[in-house]
């Protein structure tokens, strides 16, 4: 049993309500970039996660993820509904097991939540709950076991600070699964689909950036110089990231946006946790520049490969983890972190073949299992709303709200939101048409 250390709990506290507030900050980075008839189902997505994701990973999750190892694949339930998991820390940690487990919770509902950006303005409310159970139990919970909980990749060797794998890439995957299988939005390519609320996308990027201190700085699970490392890494590569994305869209566009210097900071967030607790401020430098760069020019492969990510979850979290996986194999060295390894500058061949293995594991598992439970779901209870339910937009069709009130009415019911539009049925379409 290990001893408890008060300035290390504090500090863990810390973080874990600090990757709690990136799920709201992730509703409203989302809810931003819909067009304003789906504001309220995306910020839904996002947010009825913290409902689905406690219950799940309190009863299974933690168990599958941090239980005793079988056969390097999986946990198992002996800790069923926090079974044993109390007070006290676990062998050769410093802080309460009980945090230990809601901190990794917090990371068990973001990132199923990031997922739902790929299939935004589409999908039945119903099936979204089914997915994500299945998907928390049955793909994000091996990986995470496989990577941080004693399976075969943390066994081999690969290494994976806060997520790269486990949350981005893995969260990417599925997200591609589900714009494939679901299919495009009514429109897609042929009818302008701007976000509606860029401040909105603004505020919650800010949130994101706050909130991945504790995502990144608290993995090191104690309050010591490498937690400090991670923390600033993280803010240089997300500076980085969003220098690096409005740079490519001025030489490609001419014009730099808010828009691409909130996607780039996320971009370099992302690309810099698999290797926060791994490398120094240069190296963060580079992978913040890198990864802006590269997600940005990756964003525009939904239009050359025909698939509808309606949120760029797959340029973004997809491209952005597997740069930042890689680079983690170049770039990290045992003077920063001795529990780590040397990456290709420092003469770790062998770390980077191993980060290619874990990449192409995380890719082909979370596709394929992904695949299978979104095709089951469909054959069961389908997908996909009606074509007049998105048509008439998510919030007023699943859940008989609307986000703004228009002329003074009501938007808490589905009469009140009719009679907003038998009075001002043109409104929408005269004051904001790329919204709508």
């Amino acid at each position: 049993m290990g001893t408890l250390d008060t300035g290390d709990t504090a500090w863990m506290l810390m973080s874990t309500a600090l990757v709690m507030f990136m799920t709201p900050g992730l509703a409203l980075f989302y809810g931003g970039l819909v067009r304003s008839k789906n504001v309220l189902s995306t910020i839904m997505h996002s947010f009825i996660m913290l409902g689905i994701g406690t219950i799940v990973w309190i009863l299974v999750g933690y168990s599958l993820a941090f239980g005793p190892d079988k056969f390097g694949l999986i946990g198992d339930l002996s800790m069923f509904g926090l079974k044993g998991v109390g007070m006290a820390p676990a062998e050769g940690s410093t802080i309460p097991e009980i945090l230990f487990m809601a901190f990794q919770m917090m990371f068990a509902i973001i990132t199923p939540a990031l997922i739902t950006g790929a299939f935004a303005e589409r999908m039945k409310f119903s099936s979204y709950v089914v997915f994500m159970v299945a998907w928390l139990v049955f793909v994000y919970s091996p990986i995470a076991h496989w990577v941080w909980g004693g399976g075969w990749i943390m066994q081999l060797g690969a290494l994976d600070f806060a997520g790269g794998t486990v949350v981005h890439i893995n969260a990417a995957v599925a997200a591609l699964a589900a714009a494939i299988v679901i299919g495009k939005r009514k429109g897609f390519g042929k009818e302008a689909m701007h976000p509606h609320n860029l401040p909105m996308t603004i505020l919650g990027a800010a949130i994101l950036w706050f909130g991945w201190f504790g995502f990144n700085a608290g993995s090191a699970l104690a309050a010591n110089g490498l937690a400090a490392v991670a923390f600033v890494v993280t803010h240089i590569a997300s500076a980085m990231g969003a220098l690096g994305w409005i740079i490519a869209e001025k030489l490609k566009t001419g014009k730099p946006t808010t828009l691409g210097a909130a996607s780039g900071a996320v971009a370099g967030l992302v690309a810099i946790t698999p290797a926060a607790g791994f490398v120094g401020p240069i190296a963060a430098i580079a992978i913040g520049f890198i990864g802006g760069i590269l997600c940005y020019l990756a964003v525009g492969l939904k239009f050359k490969l025909g698939y509808d990510d309606s949120l760029d979850v797959v340029g973004v979290h997809g491209v952005g983890g597997v740069i930042g996986a890689l680079l983690t194999g170049v770039f990290a060295t045992v003077a920063i972190n001795e529990a780590g390894a040397n990456g290709l500058l420092y003469g770790g061949m062998d770390l980077f073949v191993k980060q290619l293995i874990a990449i192409g594991a995380t890719i082909g598992y979370s596709f394929i299992m992904s695949f299978i439970i979104l095709k089951a779901i469909k054959s069961v209870m389908g997908l996909r709303v009606s074509e007049e339910e998105e048509v008439n937009g998510l919030d007023l069709s699943l859940h008989s709200e609307n986000g703004y009130a228009l002329g003074g009415f009501s938007s808490g019911t589905l009469e009140h939101a009719v009679a907003a539009v038998q009075v001002a049925p043109n409104f929408a379409v005269k004051t904001a048409p790329a919204s709508e």
